[in-house]
């Protein structure tokens, strides 16, 4: 009996569903086709829009990947740059260490007698004297200054003695220690804005107090010590020159 109703519900619902579309008229049944042409053209141009946008996407990937790629190429290639002019460079100051490493002056020379003279004498009434013994292993620029002026320098190799005769006076001597005199090298001078000529290695500047001197001698054995300590005092170019 239930199996005779649900049959006769079934069929009773086809028959409406047969008689509603045989029910639309000419005009229905082109607004509907109209409508189902005017959505396909839809779905169409959503799925084109969708597709245009994924491969816009992918283009940003690859030129975003393309931008990163030459960008580490470039700092690379700046990297390998830096690191050829370094080398350069290193080897520059090797060849220039190596052409004057060995080189010095003579004891008594006054590399830098255009900005402080060359004279080291004494003709004045009333004359003190410093005398100079330079370490074994470096050889040594002695500037002597008064007043805050640098009035006597001298170079002097290592192993050596040099006199200074100066009139009587209060002087403080600085003492520049180096190898191998390069004269392309510059010092700066607050006197004279550059000294021609340096050393190339083993540099360093010390001091001593002011000296009060009148008719006597004053002498000094400088030591320099292997671990750089001086027995004077640290020192700098701005300070000594």
């Amino acid at each position: 009996m239930n199996s005779r109703r649900i049959l006769k519900s079934f069929f009773f619902l086809l028959g409406l569903i047969l008689v509603c579309i045989s029910c639309e008229s000419k005009e229905q049944r082109l607004e509907r086709v109209k409508i189902e042409i005017e959505m396909k053209k839809l779905q169409a141009k959503l799925l084109a829009e969708t597709e245009a946008l994924e491969l816009k996407e992918k283009e940003r990937k690859e030129r975003i990947k393309k931008e990163a790629e030459a960008k580490k190429e470039k700092q690379r290639r700046e990297q390998a740059e830096r690191k050829a002019a370094q080398e350069k460079e290193r080897k520059r100051k090797q060849a220039e260490l190596n052409k004057w490493k060995n080189n010095s002056l003579s004891t008594g020379s006054t590399p830098w007698s255009d900005c402080y003279g060359s004279s080291n004498s004494c003709d004045s009434y009333g004359c003190s004297q410093i005398s100079v013994k330079t370490p074994y292993n470096s050889d040594v620029i002695v500037t002597l200054k008064k007043y805050g002026e640098v009035v006597r320098h001298a170079y002097i190799r290592r192993s050596s003695t040099y006199t200074f005769e100066l009139p009587n006076g209060t002087y403080q001597p600085f003492f520049y220690y180096g190898n191998g005199w390069n004269p392309n090298k510059s010092k700066k001078s607050k006197a004279c804005g550059k000294l021609p000529g340096s050393f190339v290695s083993g540099e360093s500047i010390s001091k001593d107090k002011s000296q009060s001197l009148s008719n006597n001698i004053l002498s000094y054995e400088l030591i320099l010590q292997e671990n750089g300590n001086l027995q004077t005092k640290p020192s700098n170019e701005e300070e000594a020159f």
